[in-house]
């Protein structure tokens, strides 16, 4: 397993190791021992999946404490662009984002700890998301930044997405009164 520390503190890039043969592949996309050595150190409590057409925009989510959650994302089918959005308020990169692109292919794991506005644009028709959470979805608790908050400035490469209601009524990070 390879992993790779990103320019915002906590932020993880792990790209698996993968035994190829002719009858295809194996990997270990999870290993509570390993993770905690590179200092994944979370329970994992809830798996979500998400299946979504190209074009749309999911997020940017996070819970408040006491419902914070860490994630640890990886694609099934097809591909995204994930996007973390730093809102600690005393860490130096607060409001600044990291985008990865995620694939069945690649097969990159991102890890999102606490106290980061999470998203990402579907690149394929019929992509599948799997990602494990570090504490329950607690409805009270969330909050969602507007996708598209130039304060932020996040790339998405995309100028007309499929939002939800939900994610069309985000805060701007100026209006954020972050809790981490």
């Amino acid at each position: 397993m390879q992993v790779t520390k990103t320019f915002i503190e906590g932020l993880l890039v792990i790209q698996p190791t993968i035994f190829n043969d002719a009858r295809g592949y194996f990997y270990e996309p999870y290993n509570r021992k390993m993770f905690a050595e590179i200092g994944i150190g979370e329970e994992f409590v809830q798996d979500n999946q998400s299946f979504s057409q190209k074009g749309v925009i999911r997020g940017l989510h996070f819970q408040n404490p006491p419902h914070a959650q860490a994630k640890l994302l990886r694609i099934l089918q097809g591909s995204i662009w994930d996007v973390a959005v730093d809102i600690r308020k005393s860490s130096p990169t607060y409001g600044k984002y990291f985008g990865i692109e995620l694939s069945a292919e690649n097969k990159t794991i991102f890890y999102v700890p606490k106290g980061f506005a999470h998203g990402f644009l579907t690149l394929e028709d019929n992509t599948l998301l799997l990602y494990k959470c570090s504490d329950f979805y607690n409805k009270p608790s969330e909050e969602s930044l507007i996708w598209n908050d130039t304060d932020v400035g996040i790339s998405w490469k995309i100028n007309n997405p499929i939002l939800s209601e939900k994610d069309l009524n985000g805060k701007m990070l100026k209006e954020l009164k972050s809790q981490f």
